[in-house]
């Protein structure tokens, strides 16, 4: 296992991501898993940190299938999986079913995580989104496409670990990849820490406070 727990894997992706320092980054975690490691990563690059919450919206009968994610957003986006919604006949009113359902998750997520704190303003500025690790890419694609509709100057995907074929799908999407784990076959996030306890909502909270708003943005 090459990751004792997710703040271990963050110091070692910070590591690998330490030349974007200069550039006063933006650091964006998905959570939970991503907030951990993403707050090693803001640490270590002096950058503050916010979140992107996204969704997977799953196969009703089949959950852990992706048939799309939505974004949080002024407008929230939905990326749609056309050849999962085919071949699981999905109807599309049970596709806005889900799609309702996940938008009042991520709103519950909104409203815990993060109250009445602004989202920071990343145009014009390297943002640089993390997770603990990508499976199929499907939310990812779907946060770096909301992300991209805020108009930053550079995107960047840092994530430990991902399939070499997921990091080469998602490629398009970005300006840069850093992947520290590229296996051919990935069984499960978890099989690469040592410790892969899940984040609660009270971890992703603390680790929060511990980053306030940027100055400027504050005082707005």
């Amino acid at each position: 296992m090459p990751f004792t727990n997710r703040f271990e894997a963050g110091r070692k992706l910070a590591a690998a991501l330490a030349r974007y320092r200069v550039a006063k980054p933006v650091v964006l975690a998905l959570p939970r898993g991503g907030v951990p490691v993403a707050a090693e990563v803001a640490e270590a690059l002096h950058a503050p940190l916010d979140l992107i919450l996204v969704r997977k919206i799953g196969v009703p009968f089949q959950p852990e299938l992706a048939m799309g994610a939505l974004v949080d957003g002024s407008s929230p986006l939905v990326v749609r999986n056309e050849d999962v919604i085919r071949a699981a006949d999905i109807e599309e009113a049970d596709f806005n079913a889900q799609c309702e359902a996940e938008l009042r998750e991520i709103e519950r997520r909104r409203q815990c995580y993060l109250g009445r704190r602004e989202r920071i303003d990343v145009s014009g500025r390297t943002v640089i989104i993390v997770d603990d690790g990508i499976a199929t890419g499907a939310t990812m694609r779907a946060a770096l496409r909301g992300i991209r509709l805020r108009h930053p100057k550079r995107l960047i995907l840092a994530v430990p670990v991902a399939t070499a074929q997921t990091v080469y799908e998602l490629q398009d999407e970005v300006d840069d990849v850093v992947c520290l784990e590229q296996p051919e076959n990935l069984e499960a996030i978890g099989l690469y820490y040592r410790d892969f306890d899940q984040v609660s909502d009270q971890e992703v909270i603390a680790i929060l406070n511990k980053f306030p708003l940027p100055a400027r943005q504050a005082a707005q």
